[in-house]
């Protein structure tokens, strides 16, 4: 009698326990400990707290005002791998065109009502935002999109329309340098016992941190910007789906720069004057930003932003000569600790 061939029986996957919990992925925390950590070492040296607030706000302002225009630069090149030179003319364009609001409305700028102020300075950052977010769309249009992943044009073809719109600047408004004073209601400072805090640091404080709260939720928490992300790490993924991620470059190009724009009358409030080389010469301020920070990443543009100026203000108060010198010695510091910067979105 012949046996029946045995028939193997397959069995299905062992499923995993219901309590199962997937290990998450560690969280990276130490370049956010950075900036609080320098903080805490300074209080010594500087050796009298009042002066330690002082310099400490001062170095938050002025790291404030830097992300914001670092930030739009860092965003382009994350998503549209764009190396814009450029970017500083989006700064002084953005600052100049606020003076069309500003200088024909002195008066209100004059008065001593921090509402008439401040409703005057947002209708000049509007300005300078919608008026940089036009000049960023026809920018890349006409002048990026033929070098797409071509970064050496990149570079010499954005320069070139950096030192073309420092020319058209000084055609439209003049080469001689334009005095752009404070508001009334922003002048002078506020003070905390024997600490001197002014008031416009205070609020390019407020407004740097809600543009990173801004960029953070956008970003994180909306389908824009999951688009974004995704567009980041597969084009033609997102691309099969049906969207159209062309528009979307188009858009964040435009986005980047209006925040230089809205950097840009910021700095020039901080400055109290405009020159239309300001932004051209805050280039190479901007770029250690971004390789601290490492590029593509929001986040750390932010931390690095915070930490030059913070090491920039101390150095000036303990070190003068070194305080010069400042900027290159964090970026040589940080990248001999991480040499894709501390926070990297790079995947080329």
């Amino acid at each position: 009698m012949q046996t029946p061939p045995t028939v193997a029986r397959v069995l299905p996957p062992t499923a995993a326990p219901a309590d199962t919990v997937l290990a998450a992925a560690p969280r990276d925390i130490a370049p956010l400990l950075l900036v609080p950590i320098l903080m805490l070492a300074m209080l010594p040296l500087v050796g009298s707290l009042p002066t330690w607030i002082t310099l400490t706000v001062a170095g938050l302002a002025m790291g404030m005002m830097i992300f914001i225009i670092a930030s739009g630069l860092t965003l382009v090149f994350g998503l549209m791998d764009v190396l814009n030179f450029g970017h500083g003319a989006f700064v002084s364009v953005g600052a100049y065109a606020a003076t069309m609001v500003l200088i024909p409305m002195h008066g209100w700028m004059e008065a001593d009502s921090l509402l008439m102020n401040l409703g005057v300075l947002a209708l000049a950052i509007t300005v300078a935002m919608v008026v940089t977010a036009l000049l960023g769309w026809a920018f890349e249009r006409i002048i990026i999109e033929p070098v797409y992943g071509q970064h050496l044009k990149q570079i010499l073809i954005t320069m070139g329309g950096m030192i073309v719109a420092e020319q058209l600047i000084n055609v439209i408004w003049g080469a001689e340098q334009i005095p752009l004073p404070l508001p009334t209601a922003l002048r002078g400072a506020i003070v905390l016992g024997d600490a001197a805090i002014e008031k416009y640091r205070l609020v390019a404080v407020v407004v740097g941190l809600v543009v990173f709260a801004v960029m953070f939720l956008v970003l994180n928490r909306t389908k824009i910007g999951l688009l974004i992300r995704a567009g980041v790490e597969n084009r033609e993924m997102v691309e099969a789906m049906g969207y159209r991620i062309r528009r979307l470059f188009i858009a964040v190009f435009a986005a980047g720069s209006a925040l230089a724009g809205l950097g840009g009358v910021m700095w020039g409030l901080y400055k109290e004057s405009l020159t239309a080389s300001m932004g051209g010469e805050m280039m190479v301020m901007i770029f250690v930003v971004i390789i601290i920070g490492g590029l593509g990443s929001v986040g750390g543009c932010f931390i690095g932003a915070m930490l030059m100026a913070l090491v920039a203000n101390y150095a000036g108060f303990l070190a003068p000569k070194f305080a010069l010198v400042s900027n290159i010695a964090l970026m040589i510091t940080i990248l001999l600790w991480r040499p894709a910067g501390m926070y990297s979105n790079l995947r080329r």
